[in-house]
């Protein structure tokens, strides 16, 4: 199921915006693993493999963002965009706003448990 319509709290980016976020993830993924390489490679202390924890975090994001069609930053900024890229409307009501601050920070949440998740990991590896 595409969403095309505004929700609160479930849905506050279209299909542009869900591509640009998988785009994200896969970058980040991929910078994720470049970085856990070179550490190997280099073998430095296992600690340093602790870094992975960023571009994984960022990676998780692309990817949860992408899958509930929701953008953690857009919720904080009281915004939602299902046109062009770059084209947001604002959301006016307080309740929605609340409703989508409380998702965007689930997001986010999720995000960096699985980051620290792959840090941890990575780090044992």
């Amino acid at each position: 199921m595409t969403q095309t319509d505004y929700v609160a709290g479930v849905c506050n980016i279209g299909q542009e915006e869900v591509v640009r976020r998988k785009n994200m993830g896969w970058v980040a993924f991929a910078v994720t693993l470049v970085l856990l390489a070179a550490l190997v490679w280099a073998g430095v202390n296992p600690w340093w493999r602790l870094l992975v924890f960023f571009p994984a975090t960022l990676s998780a994001s692309g990817f949860l963002q992408a899958y509930f069609h929701f953008c953690s930053g857009f919720a904080r900024k009281g915004i939602f965009n299902f046109g062009s890229l770059g084209q947001t409307s604002t959301v006016t009501d307080k309740p929605s706003k609340i409703k989508d601050k409380s998702r965007g920070n689930t997001i986010l949440l999720y995000s960096v448990l699985i980051g620290a998740a792959m840090a941890i990991i990575s780090m044992l590896v």
